[in-house]
């Protein structure tokens, strides 16, 4: 038997490329098949597919990342995990040429291996470009971890297709076109026409900066960003802030990164390449084969399989609450209310009411106690989501972070700002070290961007001639000395610790933790109508009992008697519950008097 022709992990392009030449032999005689196959597939990925998902090859290919690129060769497959930062538009690119007088394929690479033919033998094809990065605040214990080097020989596929030629002017002609994300009506007005215009003009050297973006983004100049190219698939397929897995080729030549401008070259200047200015020691370019959309669940390592039976669910709430207990100094109502905060989501935008946010401000923190249990709470959120970040809230912070994205409209890119985050990240915003001072005109600013995300739930994104709402899922934990005057939050609660318990968890009960949290936190409520008119009838006596309670108050109860349900893995809401939360509110109320 005759083995394959190519490898997948250590020579992708050529089971792309032979799989073309094959669908290009079985097409009809008088078709063209490079305008046919344009915009569409010819086998190639349902190749990977079955190689990846069906084989088992998807545990062999490496994870793209700081740590990896030192040994992982160019052309070879590989994985990536990140955050849509910014998305660049599109690009044309040479997706066939006619070499004698066969059609050949240069898709899935930024360069074709021998010389190009003439352009009236070539087929412009279209990609789109997506500006990525590692998930804003993502705790180790959810990345994933690369299969060593010694599981492949990933020896470069460069050997396996011939030697490449030094850099063409015709060998590899691109487009950028234009950013159209943004774009909020067809009547936009002349501002954001000239925005638009700046948009399409500008320049690749100007995307090369993303990188340093990512670096102080996320604090850690290891981490890896990277120039995602999509094939085939609606742009809005990918939505900014969403978090994707992309399986692909990874691209490299040292060639690109040196290339100099040439001003003389007229078709240089209409087919100006994006990539002769990124380069690629600090963005990697990957031609994605395969993306899929994440969820919480899946940046759970070695989660356990657990079928969801009540009596399982109760005692791993159980033992969460007394672990959360034990962190918060032996606070159990502290505890029984962290559960739900820790379990909320965004689930629907009515009106000017954002239903099943729940965001807290434990309160009563002295310089002492919050040396002692701000890190122990901090530590406990960090080991049991897989997002999590800190804001060490003070004047001189305010006055100097950049906390909202914004369009620079003279590069055409989109500069990071602390608030863009993935759906599902946990904000904790440390109050206990502010001290008196003035804010400036950025200190205001970002204390409302923090107040809007608290109460609305979006971040605006300045786009200098206009502000974009971008909708957000952040769950905020305010620590404060007293009631936060920034951020007045849905539930404050004065904290009162009894002890300094010591707190230890095991590998087992974090990942069991880990699970009911991501688990519970998906599921959908319901109740019956017989419920919800006991409900009601009770909720329209509470407003009449307290006129201060409120559309907002009476949302907010709905909403805890939901997660109290989802905290037993219950997707029904009863009245058991709703008298839970009653008593949760009877004893917070206490500790306000």
């Amino acid at each position: 038997m005759v083995g394959l022709a190519y490898d997948f992990l250590a020579n992708p392009l050529g089971a792309v490329r032979l799989a073309f030449e094959k669908a290009v032999a079985s097409s009809p005689p008088d078709a063209d098949p490079a305008a046919a196959f344009r915009g569409n597939d010819w086998g190639a990925v349902d190749l990977f597919r079955d190689f990846l998902f069906e084989q088992g090859g998807l545990s062999q290919v490496p994870i793209l990342d700081a740590s990896t690129r030192r040994w992982v060769q160019p052309n070879t497959l590989v994985r990536f995990r990140g955050m849509v930062q910014d998305m660049l538009g599109n690009e044309l690119y040479v997706g066939a040429y006619k070499d004698g007088s066969n059609w050949r394929t240069n898709k899935f690479t930024d360069m074709a291996p021998s010389s190009m033919p003439p352009a009236f033998e070539t087929q412009l094809w279209e990609r789109h470009l997506f500006y990525c990065v590692p998930v804003p605040g993502q705790n180790s214990w959810a990345m994933e971890p690369s299969p060593s080097p010694g599981v492949r020989n990933m020896s470069s596929s460069t050997s396996q297709h011939g030697v490449k030629r030094g850099r063409n002017t015709e060998d590899d002609m691109d487009l950028n076109v234009s950013y159209n994300w943004d774009e909020a009506s067809s009547n936009t007005k002349k501002q954001k026409e000239d925005e638009s215009t700046c948009q399409s003009s500008s320049s690749s050297e100007d995307l090369a900066n993303h990188g340093g973006d990512l670096e102080l983004k996320n604090g850690d100049s290891s981490c890896l960003s990277c120039l995602v190219k999509i094939y085939d698939m609606p742009e809005s397929h990918l939505k900014l802030n969403d978090v994707f897995e992309f399986i692909g080729i990874y691209t490299f030549d040292p060639e690109l990164a040196g290339h100099e401008d040439n001003s003389d070259d007229v078709m240089y200047d209409l087919f100006e390449d994006p990539m002769a200015h990124l380069p690629p020691s600090k963005v990697p370019h990957l031609h994605c084969l395969i993306c899929r959309k994440l969820v919480i669940q899946d940046f759970l390592p070695n989660s356990p399989v657990i079928e969801p039976l009540p009596n399982m669910i109760r005692k791993i709430r159980e033992s969460l609450l007394l672990h959360l207990s034990a962190v918060l100094g032996n606070d159990e109502v502290a505890a029984q209310y962290l559960l739900l905060h820790l379990l909320s989501r965004i689930r629907a935008q009515v009106d000017v009411i954002t239903v099943g946010k729940l965001s807290l401000n434990l309160t009563g923190f002295t310089r002492e106690s919050a040396s002692i249990f701000c890190c122990q709470l901090t530590n406990a959120v960090e080991e049991l989501l897989p997002f999590t970040h800190v804001i060490p809230l003070t004047i001189e912070y305010l006055n100097n972070a950049t906390l909202q994205p914004r369009k620079d409209n003279e590069t055409g890119r989109l500069v990071a700002g602390v608030l863009q985050l993935a759906q599902g990240t946990h904000l904790t915003i440390d109050e206990t070290r502010m001290q008196n001072g003035t804010l400036t005109s950025n200190g205001v600013e970002n204390a409302r961007l923090l107040k809007h995300l608290l109460e609305w739930q979006k971040v605006e994104y300045d786009f200098e001639y206009y502000k974009l709402e971008m909708a957000a899922d952040v769950q905020l934990l305010i620590i404060s000395e007293g009631k936060s005057n920034i951020l007045p939050a849905d539930l404050v609660l004065p904290f009162c610790p009894k002890s300094v318990a010591s707190v230890n968890a095991t590998g087992e009960e974090l990942q069991a933790w880990r699970w009911y949290l991501a688990t519970m936190r998906s599921l959908q409520h319901s109740s019956e109508p017989e419920t919800s008119q006991i409900l009601q009838d009770e909720m329209v006596a509470a407003m009449q009992e307290d006129r201060s309670l409120g559309c907002a108050g009476l949302t907010r109860w709905l909403t805890m008697a939901e997660l109290m349900s989802a905290s037993f893995g219950e997707k029904c809401l009863t009245l058991e519950h709703w008298q839970m939360i009653k008593e949760l509110e009877r004893l917070r109320k206490e500790r306000l008097q």
